[in-house]
């Protein structure tokens, strides 16, 4: 006859349980992966879905187009080493500025006003978060945190930087025409505000996907294109040739990396409007 021991039972019942709640723990909580894959709001910045909806090949331009070497920043890369940019050819800056109207980046002053104090002409981009206030308002406070412009030859239009939404679902909870519709709130109260037109920075297979790939911003609005390959491929509709090129995410000294279309006069010009 088995010995019975009181209490073995229940001990039993409470270690099967206790396995059970873990496992359910296990299957019902998102991984640190998942986790990590929405970032912080704040955290975004041009280009920051190209790679993963585009690709990557690699590659930098070819060809012997003259065109001048430019270069974008954000929070990321905090303190910037201007001249040793300066000293390998970079003529030309984006920094972003501001991001739906609840940020502004830290280190705002000093990537605008170092890059302009070693020589370089530059200007400041808005990251566009249309899923949490209007174009209109989100114009405004780009303009109201670094995103002015002043005719002094050595200061850009501002960049409206309409992309991937790195926080939820890509084109921000919007129609084609809604989101057509905001770009247009942006970008005329943009011209209202400074007297220039904004440059869109966008890429070919967002702006398809998200504005039914609309022709309504070709003839008033300069484009940067961001493509990660050897040449920047077929362009959104409306326009016939970028102003602008983003064709890394990983340059030689510090943030991404552009190619204006062409010679620095060139890029004096858009400055001057």
């Amino acid at each position: 006859m088995p010995v019975h021991r009181p209490g073995t039972p229940r001990r039993r019942r409470f270690a099967a349980g206790a396995l059970l709640a873990a496992l359910s723990l296990l299957f019902t909580l998102p991984s640190a992966a998942q986790a990590d894959d929405v970032p912080a709001r704040g955290e975004a910045h041009l280009g920051m879905g190209v790679a993963a909806h585009d690709g990557d090949t690699g590659q930098g331009p070819v060809g012997r187009v003259t065109q001048t070497e430019g270069v974008d920043v954000s929070g990321h890369q905090g303190n910037v080493a201007w001249s040793t940019l300066w000293s390998s050819g970079v003529k030309w800056a984006y920094t972003k500025a501001t991001e739906g109207t609840y940020y502004t980046n830290p280190y705002f002053a000093q990537q605008y006003n170092g890059s302009y104090n070693v020589g370089m002409i530059r200007g400041a981009y808005h990251f566009a978060t249309p899923d949490t206030t209007s174009g209109a308002t989100q114009a405004n406070y780009f303009v109201d945190h670094g995103g002015g412009w002043s005719k002094d030859g050595k200061t850009l239009p501002g960049v409206l930087d309409i992309e991937w939404n790195p926080y939820g679902a890509s084109c921000y909870g919007k129609t084609a025409a809604g989101m057509v519709s905001w770009i247009r709130d942006f970008v005329n109260t943009y011209k209202a505000r400074t007297g220039r037109d904004a440059v869109i920075y966008t890429a070919t297979s967002w702006w398809t996907e998200c504005t039914g790939n609309s022709a309504a911003f070709g003839t008033t609005n300069p484009l940067w294109i961001a493509r990660y390959a050897s040449a920047v491929g077929t362009l959104p509709a409306g326009w016939g040739v970028q102003t602008m090129w983003q064709y890394t995410s990983s340059g030689p000294t510090v943030g991404d990396h552009d190619k204006f279309n062409g010679a620095l006069d060139r890029v004096q010009a858009l400055a001057n409007g």
